[in-house]
């Protein structure tokens, strides 16, 4: 497995880590790998972005049905 180097790391946020760990009966080694596999597993906005740009477009709602959505509801006032 590939190891990671983290220098030059503040003390106070080496020891909120370091509680953290301990909160959760884990090493620190064991809560900065569960922590690093949660952000690995979000998308960054241009993941998302990308993803959302390769799906095909297709309204559900006709442009003709927002306008007399919109129409309908100013009459109401």
């Amino acid at each position: 497995m590939p190891n990671v180097l983290i220098r030059d790391l503040d003390p106070t946020i080496h020891s909120v880590l370091a509680a953290r760990a301990e909160s959760r009966g884990q090493s620190l080694q064991q809560y900065l790998t569960s922590e690093l596999a949660l952000i690995a597993s979000r998308p960054t906005v241009p993941e998302l972005l990308a993803a959302l740009g390769e799906r095909p477009v297709s309204p559900a709602i006709s442009p003709e049905a927002i306008v007399a959505a919109i129409r309908e509801g100013r009459a109401d006032r």
